[in-house]
């Protein structure tokens, strides 16, 4: 049997796709529900207005394989692919939010980008390849464009996607793609040409939002038990046996740790010191979600993209906004608008230890300013993260080379913190593993 510790979003790709191969395993977490960082909210509390509000991810990019995936569990109808707007992502530059262009080619014919910029892009198919150990992102963007496209659109970018702070985050790591098309082309842009083929995906949510798709996953499972927390696991001469808080135990053959760093740090400690040593080095800063309503006719912007990210150069409190009911409709009544506001992660840590009253005044602050918003909020929720997205920097090294060595050992890792975060990495992930696994397999011991 597999023991699988942790019923996020991986562990219950992982558990659902060894099911299918008929793969006996048992699928553990420690909260009350499956999903780990996907929550929704479904707020009707406010004079009987419904509110759909994402705590954790606001959406996911499906491409044939998600989609696939998605029919399997029988909520294809539920899908809500989003609006046509939402192709358009907004910049804070200057004092006002300005569109990015949607595409690479139109960067060098829009005024976003100065001159020089532009002529760093026309010239980085041009550029020698270097191979630089341990590169940051942001030396990277610098080395191959410009500051300037350090500072307004990556910076922003990998705030608002990943928490981060570009001069930390290792590009091999974190956009392993781009890094390997300098490898192979000698340039980004070539790697991109020749890859332009590659499959479209598109934004999508679902109808009651985003936690219908680990429900799906859970009520699809056998063998998931929930309020059972992992407290220890010992190596045995036959796999593992996995002790839990009500002092059960399980035998297992293989184990996989499917939760964040500092769980399995926790659990790991005993049986190995130096994997739960380099767990607890991984990083996780703290995240605040503020959702703010507003009436429609009291902006006068026209919200008309995805939402507005705002560079560390400009110095606001907030790292920016999603358009919530740009991108997709019902997320709240049609004569309000609602914003997902960002506060805090690795740029701006310290933002997040403000109270509630204190961010959610400076939010509306920055949105009434920025989106010339002559009304108060109808309605504002906050929502924080002491521990959000684990980064991809110097300090994960070490935990990714020791869980790479310890599948010697029958030891796997499927979780966020190691080979990507984001839904999709984490749902092909959890199926990839399942097929190796079940490649092995090799029953031992007893199940329980």
């Amino acid at each position: 049997m597999i023991g699988i510790i942790g019923a996020g979003i991986s562990g219950l790709s992982l558990a659902y796709h060894l099911q299918k191969l008929d793969i006996p395993y048992i699928l553990l977490e420690a909260s009350e529900q499956a999903g780990g960082y996907i929550r929704t909210i479904q707020d009707n509390s406010t004079n009987h207005r419904a509110y759909v509000l994402e705590q954790g991810p606001n959406s996911i990019m499906v491409d044939s394989e998600i989609q696939q995936i998605i029919e399997e569990l029988g909520i294809d109808e539920e899908l809500l692919p989003s609006n046509d707007v939402s192709q358009n992502r907004y910049i804070f530059k200057n004092g006002k939010y300005r569109k990015l262009p949607a595409k690479p080619s139109k960067l060098l014919f829009n005024r976003f980008f100065s001159f020089s910029s532009k002529l760093a892009i026309f010239k980085e198919r041009r550029r020698p390849k270097q191979t630089i150990e341990n590169e940051t992102l942001s030396q990277f963007f610098e080395r191959r464009f410009s500051k300037e496209i350090v500072d307004y659109a990556l910076n922003p970018f990998v705030a608002g996607i990943y928490a981060g702070d570009p001069e930390q985050l290792l590009m091999h790591k974190t956009f392993a793609q781009l890094h390997e098309y300098e490898q192979n082309y000698g340039s980004v842009i070539k790697g991109l040409i020749k890859n332009k083929s590659v499959e479209r995906r598109h934004t999508s949510s679902f109808k009651k939002g985003m936690q219908t798709l680990p429900k799906a996953f859970a009520q699809k499972l056998d063998r998931l038990k929930l309020s059972l927390q992992v407290t220890n696991v010992q190596k045995t001469t036959s796999g593992y046996t996995i002790h839990t808080n009500d002092e059960q135990t399980f035998q297992v053959n293989q184990l996989v740790v499917a939760t964040a760093a500092p769980a399995a740090q926790q659990f790991l400690a005993e049986s190995f010191p130096a994997f739960s040593q380099a767990l607890g080095k991984i990083y996780y800063p703290p995240m605040v979600a503020v959702h703010s309503t507003y009436k429609r006719d009291a902006i006068k912007h026209p919200l008309d993209g995805f939402g507005g990210l705002n560079p560390k150069i400009e110095g606001l409190y907030t790292a920016g906004s999603i358009w919530t009911s740009s991108i997709f409709s019902g997320r709240c009544p049609e004569d309000e608008v609602l914003f997902t506001t960002f506060v805090g992660g690795t740029q701006s840590p310290q933002h997040t230890t403000n109270s509630k009253q204190i961010t959610l005044g400076k939010v509306h602050q920055e949105l009434s300013e920025h989106y010339q918003i002559s009304a108060s909020p109808l309605y504002q929720n906050l929502c924080k993260w002491d521990q959000a997205i684990p980064q991809y920097d110097l300090n994960i090294l070490d935990a990714h080379r020791i869980a790479d060595e310890l599948e010697q050992e029958q030891l796997f890792v499927c979780a966020n913190w190691k080979d990507g975060i984001s839904l999709p990495d984490c749902i092909k992930k959890g199926k990839k593993l399942a097929t190796k696994l079940a490649e092995k397999y090799s029953p031992k011991v007893v199940n329980e």
